[in-house]
């Protein structure tokens, strides 16, 4: 099948790539001209596992193409409109780039084409952008929801091994033309469900909101159990054993961030107030979720009595979570810009997420002297200065320390695990102080 891929973003290019590593004949546009040249020369401008490889063989093998300009799109049975909606200052969800690429395909359109809306979008936008296509062509289309499950760093494996797809639709021939393109995924017996454009929207903002209360949930329990003296690793053993819970996204930690989570909580708050029905619970959420980003500060405030001031703090990782560059949203930036402010020099180090990290804390004008940046994750310890380590991403390679290089460079031997990756008893055997989230492990 000839597929048009609109937005070569996270979403885009990952779905357009695996399209062509199944062997259809795939197109990705995108109006940045320098990043299409890149990707025509088979250069990935995202960190994710495996993707750079597939775009590199399916390029070679020319079933994958890259451009600049809607040529294509004459040609395509399917184009899927893949590109950003950020959220704007009120939380709701940006539509300006889907409009306009909706328009602009619709001026390009073949007679009988899917026009796939692939970003995640507010409930009722796919009935919106049906009525504004059909303002710029008189060629019969089919407009077809089509949300994403991708998970950052596990994302071509997600795409193809779904645990489910979903297509909201309104008629037979768009959900055969669908069916037949997922079919390879689907060969295992996980399911495609057939449902309205209303319903996919939906189902993709209650699935992420979904999880995001799952993970503020637990790190809520973390923090009782730090006062209440239960072990959070213990309390989450013994609720994941019931199968009605589920072992996923319980891990306690500094929040969550990234490009989804926060940004479909707000856009859902957003329609849900619009439509005057307020969501209590995923408006905790939110709320819980900003708290936790910054709760391992007020354990380092504690262990130094409060007085933060000229001391050094090192941040092993700064994405938002391992296996991607991406910071959007990152815990790191709420635990960097309240030690800045609290007159201390922050060091940080990520194995690929370091670039952006910096491009993002440029905002921060009046703090940005306080921030440095290291290629190494014991070079940025410094040699005798900093007072603490700070694990904020859990990178494999955090997972066992050199223990011994950390005594040695280190001015005080404490540890601050916002991700809970180190054994308790370990760690303090090797005469450091130790912090977690909820972990009580020293019994009575």
């Amino acid at each position: 099948m000839k597929v048009v891929m609109i937005g070569t973003g996270y979403v885009g290019l990952v779905s357009g790539t695996c399209f062509a590593e199944l062997g259809h004949n795939v197109v990705c546009i995108d109006i940045d001209a320098k990043k299409i040249e890149k990707l025509n020369a088979g250069i990935c401008p995202i960190y994710e596992p495996g993707l750079q490889e597939l775009i590199q063989r399916n390029v070679k093998g020319k079933r994958l193409a890259f451009a600049n300009d809607y040529k294509s799109v004459a040609e395509a049975k399917a184009i899927f409109l893949a590109v950003g909606t950020p959220s704007t200052a009120s939380g709701e969800a940006d539509l300006r780039y889907l409009r306009e690429a909706a328009v602009t395909v619709a001026k390009h359109l073949s007679e009988d084409a899917i026009v796939v809306i692939k970003s995640t979008v507010p409930v009722g936008t796919g009935h919106e952008i049906h009525h504004l296509m059909r303002q710029h062509t008189q060629k019969k289309f089919h407009l077809v929801s089509n949300p994403e499950f991708l998970k950052e760093g596990t994302a071509v494996e997600d795409f193809m091994r779904p645990d489910r797809v979903i297509i909201g639709g309104q008629d037979e021939h768009a959900f055969l033309s669908m069916e037949e393109l997922y079919a390879p995924l689907v060969r295992q017996g996980n399911p495609i469900y057939r449902m309205s454009n209303v319903s996919a929207e939906m189902s993709k903002y209650a699935a992420n909101c979904f999880l995001a209360t799952k993970i503020s949930f637990i790190n809520e329990v973390a923090k009782l159990c730090d006062v209440s003296g239960a072990d959070i690793e213990e309390v989450r053993r013994g609720i994941m054993s019931d199968k009605r819970i589920g072992t996923h996204f319980l891990y306690p930690g500094p929040g969550y961030g990234g490009s989804c989570f926060p940004k479909d909580v707000k856009a859902l708050l957003s329609t849900s107030k619009k439509l005057g029905m307020p969501l209590s619970i995923i408006d905790s959420v939110e709320k819980v979720n900003d708290k936790q980003k910054i709760y391992i500060i007020e354990k380092i405030k504690k262990h130094f009595n409060g007085n933060l001031k000229g001391k050094t703090f090192t941040l092993w990782g700064c994405a938002f979570k391992p296996n991607t560059d991406d910071v959007r949203e990152a815990p790191a930036e709420a635990i960097a810009v309240a030690l800045a402010k609290e007159g201390c020099q922050v060091n940080v180090f990520d194995p690929v997420a370091l670039e952006n990290f910096e491009k993002l804390m440029a905002q921060y004008s009046d703090i940005k002297n306080s921030i440095k940046y290291f290629q190494d994750k014991y070079e940025a310890l410094g040699m005798g200065q900093t007072s603490g380590v700070i694990i904020v991403t859990e990178w494999r390679e955090f997972k066992v320390p050199d223990y011994s290089e950390l005594k040695k460079r280190m001015k005080d031997h404490v540890i601050f695990d916002a991700r809970n990756i180190y054994s308790p008893t370990e760690v303090e055997e090797k005469k450091f102080s130790y912090y977690a989230i909820g972990r009580n492990w020293k019994k009575a």
